[in-house]
C-alpha cells in the first residue's frame, strides 16, 4: 500500500494531490496532510482534494474522506474532489455519499470522472 501527498497553494485555495491507495493503512496520512492544510491562518477557502493519481480506496478511505469534508465545513471551507476516477464515483454512488461530498463541491454531480459532463450521461438514483 502506497500514498504519496503533494501540496500547492495559491492565496486562500490550496490543492491537496493524493496519489496511490488511500486505504486504511494510509488514510490517516491524507486525513492530517488536510487537517493541517485547514489549520492555516488565515484558513483556505477553498480545499481540493486531487484524486487523478487514486488507485485505489476501500471503506476506510471513504471513511476518511468523510471526515475531511466534516474538518472542511468546520473551518469554513468547500472541499472539492477534483479528477475522481470512476471507481471512486461508483463507490460513491453506492454508499449513497456521491451527493454528500460532490454535489455540494460547485454542481459537479453530472460529472464525469474529469469534472465534465460526459455526453449523454445521466444519473439515476
Amino acid at each position: 500500500m502506497n500514498l504519496s501527498l503533494n501540496v500547492a497553494s495559491t492565496g486562500r485555495t490550496v490543492r491537496l494531490q493524493v496519489c496511490g491507495d488511500l486505504v486504511y493503512e494510509t488514510v490517516d496520512a491524507m486525513v492530517e496532510a488536510a487537517g493541517r492544510l485547514l489549520g492555516q491562518r488565515p484558513a483556505p477557502a477553498h480545499l481540493h482534494l486531487d484524486l487523478g493519481d487514486l488507485e485505489f480506496c476501500d471503506s476506510a478511505g471513504l471513511s476518511g474522506l468523510l471526515l475531511v469534508h466534516r474538518r472542511s465545513h468546520q473551518a469554513g471551507a468547500q472541499l472539492h474532489l477534483d479528477n475522481r476516477p470512476r471507481f471512486l464515483d461508483r463507490i460513491l454512488d453506492v454508499t449513497g455519499t456521491f451527493e454528500h461530498l460532490v454535489a455540494s463541491d460547485g454542481g459537479t454531480a453530472g460529472s464525469d470522472h474529469r469534472g465534465r459532463k460526459a455526453p449523454g450521461e445521466t444519473r439515476v438514483r
